[in-house]
Parts: C-alpha cells; sequence; structure tokens
C-alpha cells in the first residue's frame, strides 16, 4: 500500500510543545528600555494614567482617542521613535471573550510592530495579561517557506508568575498545533508520537493498544471506527503522578476524542462538512493541553490521559448502519448513523476510565453540530450531574476567557437512544436536542466516577480575536486547570 506523502517531513508532529521565547523578554532588566503600554480604562480615562506625559496626553485629546474596549493608540517621541502603545479596555471587565480587561492585552502581540514592551502602571490580573500576550502572539508556520515574521515581546509584568506563564502558553500553542495540522501530518500514530512527547517532557508512562489488539483487549467500537482506514486505530494511555506525591491524591482523569479525520464513514460528510474535519481531533488536543499544565504545576493529583484515536474513513471494511456492536461495558451499539463515530470511540475510553472510579472523569470532544447551533463557536456545552461542580467550573471558565455553558443531562430523552435490536442506539431519529442525546449517550459508559464532566467543544476559532488568530484551539484546557489548580472538593 501507497504511503501518504507528507508535507512537513522534516518537521515532525510528534514534538509536543514549541519554544515560546519570541513572544516575551528574556530578562526582566529589559525593561528600562521597554516601551510602556498604558491599559486605560472609560472610568479612569486618560487622566489616570500617571505616567503618561502631559504632551502624550494632549496628542490623545487631540486625535479624539477614546479608551473604549480594543483601540489603540501608538505614542510618538521627540525623536520619531515609538514612545509608547496605549489601550482602551472599556469598562475593565469585558475581557475576550469574557473574564477581566487584561485579557485584551493578547491583540497587542498580534499588531505591534516589533520590539520590546512592558505594561506600565498598576495591572489587576498581571498574569491573565502576561498569558493573553502569549495567546495572541501564536503564529502557524510549519507549512510556510522563508522566515517568519518577528513577533513583539513582552517584559514579564511584576506580580506574574513566570513558569504558571510559560506553562499555560506552551500547552495552548501546542494543542493548537496539533489542531491546525492537517491529517495527512497528523493521523492516529501521529497523535500517540504526540502524547508519548508529552509524557517524556514530564516522566509520565505511556501504553498504547493498536490495530486488532484493541479487539483481543476488548476495545471493539474503537476498532469498528477505524478499522476502515489505512492508519490503525489505537487507545493511548498516559499515566502520571507527582513525585512523593499523597496516595490518597484525587484520580483524575482525562478522555479526548482524537478522530483524525472524519469523512462520515458510509453515512459520507458532503466535501462542505469535510473542510474543517483535520480539528476533529480538537478534544484530545485539549485533555493534552490540559494534562501539560496538569503536570507543568506538578499538581497533587492522580493523572490518567486517554485518548482513543482513529481515522473514520471508507474502505470495504467500513463498518455500517444498522450494524451492532458490543461495547467495552458490555451493552450493545446499533449504528444508526456512522457520522457518529466520536461517541463510540469515547465509549469504549470512557468505560476502561470508569472501572477505577476515578474521582473526577473528564471527556473533552468537537462531537455535535447541535452545540454550535445552541452555543456559537466561542461557547463549548458543558455537562456536570453535580450543580456546585459546574457552577465552579463555569466561574473560572469565565474568568480566564476560557467560557463554558451548562446544558443538562435531561433523563426526559433517555427515550431517543433506545433501539428495537439492541441496547441502545447511537443515534437519536429525532431532530432534536442532539447535544444532550450525545451527552446521555456518554454518561452511561460513566456510572463509577465521583463526578463526570463532559465538554462539547468547538476547537477553532472562526476568526483572529485578542486571544489568537484564526484556527485550531484546544477551548476549556485553560478553564479545567483552574479549577484543578484551586482543588477538588473532598467526597
Amino acid at each position: 500500500m501507497a504511503k501518504t506523502p507528507s508535507a512537513a517531513a522534516a518537521s515532525p508532529p510528534s514534538a509536543w510543545s514549541r519554544d515560546i521565547g519570541e513572544a516575551f523578554a528574556a530578562e526582566t532588566r529589559a525593561a528600562g528600555s521597554a516601551v510602556p503600554v498604558w491599559l486605560i480604562d472609560e472610568a479612569g480615562g486618560i487622566a489616570a494614567a500617571t505616567e503618561l506625559s502631559s504632551e502624550h496626553k494632549a496628542w490623545l485629546a487631540a486625535s479624539g482617542f477614546k479608551p473604549t474596549a480594543r483601540r489603540t493608540a501608538l505614542l510618538p517621541g521627540s525623536d520619531g521613535a515609538l514612545a509608547g502603545v496605549v489601550l482602551g479596555v472599556g469598562r475593565g471587565t469585558s475581557g475576550e471573550p469574557s473574564g477581566a480587561a487584561e485579557l485584551l492585552v493578547g491583540q497587542l502581540s498580534q499588531t505591534l510592530p516589533p520590539g520590546v514592551y512592558r505594561l506600565a502602571g498598576a495591572v489587576a490580573e498581571p498574569e491573565l495579561a502576561a498569558i493573553a500576550w502569549g495567546l495572541g502572539a501564536y503564529r502557524f508556520r510549519r507549512y510556510r517557506s522563508g522566515p517568519g515574521e518577528a513577533v513583539p515581546k513582552l517584559v514579564l509584568p511584576t506580580g506574574a508568575d513566570r513558569k504558571a506563564v510559560t506553562a499555560a502558553v506552551e500547552a495552548v500553542w501546542a494543542g493548537r498545533d496539533l489542531i491546525n495540522t492537517p491529517a495527512n501530518d497528523m493521523g492516529p500514530g501521529e497523535i500517540e508520537a504526540a502524547v508519548r512527547a508529552l509524557a517524556g517532557t514530564f516522566g509520565a508512562s505511556v501504553r498504547s493498544v493498536v490495530g486488532d489488539d484493541l479487539l483481543d483487549q476488548n476495545f471493539p467500537l474503537i476498532h469498528a471506527v477505524g478499522r476502515a482506514s489505512s492508519r490503525a486505530p489505537r487507545l493511548v494511555d498516559l499515566t502520571w503522578s507527582r513525585k512523593g506525591g499523597a496516595k490518597t491524591a484525587p484520580r483524575v482523569t482525562l478522555v479526548g476524542k482524537g478522530i483524525a479525520f472524519d469523512t462520515g464513514g458510509l453515512d459520507i460528510k458532503p466535501a462542505s462538512g469535510m473542510l474543517l474535519m483535520k480539528k476533529d481531533m480538537g478534544g484530545a488536543a485539549a485533555a493534552l493541553a490540559l494534562a501539560h499544565m496538569i503536570m507543568a504545576a506538578n499538581l497533587d493529583v492522580r493523572l490518567r490521559l486517554l485518548v482513543p484515536a482513529a481515522e473514520n474513513s471508507i474502505s470495504g471494511d467500513a463498518f455500517r448502519p444498522s450494524d451492532v456492536i458490543r461495547s467495552r461495558a458490555g451493552r450493545t451499539v446499533e449504528i444508526g448513523n456512522t457520522d457518529a463515530e466520536g461517541r463510540l470511540v469515547l465509549a469504549d475510553a470512557l468505560a476502561a476510565a470508569d472501572e477505577e472510579k476515578p474521582d473526577l472523569l473528564v471527556s473533552f470532544a468537537t462531537l455535535t453540530g447541535a452545540a454550535r447551533v445552541a452555543l456559537g463557536p466561542d461557547l463549548p456545552a458543558l455537562f456536570c450531574d453535580d450543580g456546585a461542580l459546574a457552577a465552579r467550573i463555569a466561574a473560572h471558565a469565565e474568568r480566564v476567557g476560557d467560557p463554558v455553558w451548562r446544558l443538562p443531562f435531561w433523563a426526559g430523552y433517555e427515550r431517543y437512544l433506545d433501539s428495537e435490536v439492541a441496547d441502545m442506539n447511537n443515534v437519536s431519529e429525532s431532530p432534536f436536542a442532539g447535544a444532550i442525546t450525545a451527552a446521555l449517550f456518554l454518561r452511561r459508559f460513566a456510572p463509577n466516577a465521583r463526578a463526570y464532566v463532559h465538554l462539547d467543544l468547538y476547537g477553532w476559532r472562526p476568526a483572529q480575536r485578542a486571544l489568537g488568530p484564526k484556527g485550531g484551539e484546544p477551548q476549556t484546557a485553560r478553564a479545567l486547570f483552574e479549577l484543578l489548580r484551586s482543588g477538588l472538593k473532598p467526597a
């Protein structure tokens, strides 16, 4: 069988993260020569910028500058050089797409000329501002010839933890790289290589079950989805715990949907529906980004990361509508639609995760168009039976500009999954509540976890915004990290 040519053989996708040093000044002593940046809100106005000279205040007033959100102005020096930058932050509470106004700093690393900058004056959320700068500085250059453009650098502001900022930005950049890489260079094997590279960075252990071994080790749904591809499906299993950590530390298990490309299978998608299917492993990218942050912060948890990786292709061996397949959990699933494959691979992975009865089990998936219709691309759907836990996640998510919106595990829609020939169908015949029905399907495979959270995300930014350019986005990873950093509540 001929191998699929790679456009980027010299830049292997197995590398988990790349250097973010281009976005930040190496030494804080560079602050003396750095160009100052003032964040000005509508309440205090220009007058509140104490370090701003009277000449620059007069210049801003003469030019009609108003500190509305996202408005910027470059301040000239007497020699014609750039002497400062002003960023309007509006009323100070509306970030991008939510949270503190300091998150708007991300647009500066996309628009300012090359140079070294510092945040002037008091900054209420210095760490968020630094993370925003780093997220905005991301560029995906892997397939472009020639040198990349220079990126402006930020001197880390006082009060920002360099290690925390670096971990967050590195993790998101790496997750974006995975999603942005096309499927010819990001198949199931490359997804596994990314997990192994991450494990190597932090001393985690990895095992994988590949190809027909999935049948031998009782992962039949993962095998069914991926068997039609020339690239073998697999389940990648990473485990890590802090050295010297408590034996009773909470078990946190992450499951990320790793569909490298989704044709829809025999229920084939139209051409327009396939254009963004390289991002169908966005759930895996989000889970990997979160795992990176957890291990970089050395949180005292017993971490497990499960990535069912497969390519939903078409061949004579493809699984079919009306097939009935017994899952790892022992219950049979009738295939109502082969394009609802993500919930199938997640079901086997969730069943394996649930056998350990984790304290927190989280699934990340680019799962349903219904969630996008309901909430749009910026707002992943959050499903969780524990109202207090859901509220905590939502609050952390809102604060750091990685928002979610809770949808219900509505038990009345369980009937939509009924099958006349099997224990359940993988889809509903009803045109309604598609995201809820998919979440209910997944919940059936996690009965023993102390808490189960499902996140139905888009994994893509449709247009450039303050926190990054158009392209892949491991949504919800930063939100869940904030939850875990704050500590899980005891049982």
